[in-house]
C-alpha cells in the first residue's frame, strides 16, 4: 500500500477521537442552531408562504416569538450531540483502521465507515431531533424539553422517537458517504503533509459538508415532516406517505424546501465540526503530528546517511529497532548490510526521527529501500539508532 495515498493506522486513541467529536458536535449545533430552526420553519407545510427567505423567517420568528425563540429547543441538541458525535467520530475511525488493514481502495473505505459511523450516531441522536423539532415548529405546544418528551411518550409511545429513524438513515448514510471521502479527497489535495493546518480543515469541512446537505435536502424534508407530525398536515406514519403528502401538498419544489437554509447551516456547521475536532485531537494527542505519517522526504533524509556506501544496492529495509536489543552506545549508529558488504561499520552521531511501538509497525511497513537489482534480495539488512 502506497502511504503517500492512503494512511492505513490510527492516528490517535478511540478515546482521543471520541472526545474530540463530542466537543466538535456540540460546538456546531449549538454556534448554528438558529439557522437550524429557520430551516425547520421553512420546510412546514401547513404555513406555506410563496416568498419564504431566511431572513424573512427569521425576522418574523423574532418578531413574534421574542430574541431567543430561535434557540429553543438547544439543551436537546447539547445532550444528544456529545455521545452522537463522540461514538460517529470514534466509530468513523476505528472502522477506517479496521477495514484499511485489508483493503487498499481508501474511497471506499471512507464510504463503508461513514455508513457504519451513521448508523450509531443516528440511534442516539434520533431522540433529541424529534424533540428539538417539535419545539422548533410553528405555534408549538411545548413548554419544555422535559414537557415535550414527557407528552409524546404519553400520547404517541416510546416508537415515537424513532419514527423517522430509517428516513434518517436513508438520508444521512448518503451524507456522510458524500461528506467523508469529500473531506478526506480536499485534505489530501490541499493539505499532502497531513499536518495540522487549521484552514484546510475548515474549507474541507465547509465544501463537504455543503455538498453532501445539497444533496440531501428532499430527504430532509421528509424527515421534518415525520418528526413534527404538525397538526395541519395530519399524521405521518412512514418515509412513502411523507413523499406523498409533501408532492400532493407543495409538488415537486416541496422536496426542495429550506434548501438553501439546510446549505447555508451545514456548510459552517460542518466546517466548525471538522476544525473543532482536529484541533482537539491534535490537543488531545499531545499537540504532535503523527509519527506514523512519514513523509518521503523523511525517507530521503534516512537514505541520505548511507549514500557514500558503495554497496547501497545491499541495503534493502530501514528498522528501527527497540531498546531492547540495542548493542552499542547512544551516540553511535550501525549500518549493517549483508554479508557481501563486510558486516557493519559505524557511521558516527546522526539523529532518527523518535519511533513509539506503533511506529515501528508503521516504518516496517513504510520505510522500505529496495535494491536496484530486483532479482537480488540480500539477508536482513536494518539501519538503527540505539537508546
Amino acid at each position: 500500500m502506497n502511504p503517500d495515498e492512503y494512511e492505513q493506522l490510527p492516528t490517535t486513541s478511540v478515546a482521543t477521537n471520541m472526545t474530540a467529536g463530542a466537543i466538535a458536535g456540540i460546538m456546531e449545533h449549538c454556534v448554528m442552531y438558529p439557522l437550524d430552526s429557520v430551516k425547520t420553519r421553512m420546510q412546514s407545510l401547513t404555513h406555506m408562504h410563496a416568498h419564504d427567505t431566511i431572513v424573512s423567517t427569521m425576522r418574523d420568528m423574532v418578531r413574534a416569538e421574542g430574541l431567543l425563540r430561535p434557540f429553543r429547543g438547544v439543551m436537546a441538541v447539547v445532550a444528544g450531540a456529545g455521545p452522537a458525535h463522540a461514538l460517529y467520530f470514534g466509530a468513523y475511525e476505528y472502522s477506517k483502521e479496521a477495514i484499511g488493514r485489508f483493503s487498499d481502495r481508501h474511497q471506499i473505505n471512507y464510504m463503508i465507515s461513514a455508513a457504519l459511523a451513521t448508523l450509531v450516531h443516528d440511534a442516539v441522536s434520533n431522540p433529541a431531533d424529534v424533540v428539538k423539532q417539535r419545539l422548533q415548529m410553528y405555534n408549538s405546544p411545548y413548554r419544555s424539553i422535559m414537557h415535550c418528551t414527557r407528552v409524546v411518550y404519553q400520547m404517541e409511545g416510546f416508537r415515537a422517537f424513532y419514527r423517522s429513524y430509517s428516513t434518517q438513515l436513508v438520508m444521512n448514510i448518503p451524507y456522510s458517504a458524500i461528506q467523508f471521502p469529500t473531506y478526506e479527497f480536499l485534505q489530501k489535495l490541499l493539505n499532502k503533509d497531513n499536518n495540522y493546518n487549521p484552514p484546510v480543515h475548515m474549507v474541507a469541512g465547509g465544501a463537504a459538508g455543503a455538498a453532501a446537505a445539497a444533496l440531501t435536502t428532499p430527504l430532509d424534508v421528509c424527515k421534518t415532516l415525520l418528526n413534527t407530525q404538525e397538526d395541519g398536515a395530519g399524521k405521518t406514519r412512514g418515509l412513502l406517505e411523507a413523499v406523498k403528502k409533501i408532492y400532493h401538498t407543495a409538488g415537486p419544489l416541496g422536496f426542495f424546501k429550506g434548501l438553501q437554509a439546510r446549505v447555508l447551516y451545514q456548510m459552517p456547521a460542518t466546517a466548525i465540526c471538522w476544525s473543532t475536532y482536529e484541533f482537539f485531537k491534535y490537543i488531545l494527542s499531545g499537540g504532535t503530528r503523527n509519527p506514523l505519517r512519514t513523509s518521503s522526504s523523511e525517507i530521503v533524509s534516512t537514505a541520505e546517511l548511507v549514500k557514500d556506501d558503495k554497496k547501497l544496492s545491499d541495503l534493502r529495509y530501514v528498522i528501527p529497532v527497540s531498546a531492547a536489543s540495542a548493542e552499542t552506545s547512544p551516540n553511535s549508529l550501525i549500518v549493517r548490510s549483508g554479508p557481501s558488504s563486510g558486516g557493519e561499520r559505524e557511521c558516527g552521531r546522526r539523529e532518527l526521527p523518535a519511533m513509539s511501538g506503533a511506529g515501528i509497525y508503521g516504518a516496517m511497513s513504510y520505510n522500505t529501500m529496495h535494491s536496484n537489482d530486483a532479482n537480488h534480495i540480500t539477508d536482513h539488512t536494518a539501519l538503527r539508532r540505539t537508546n
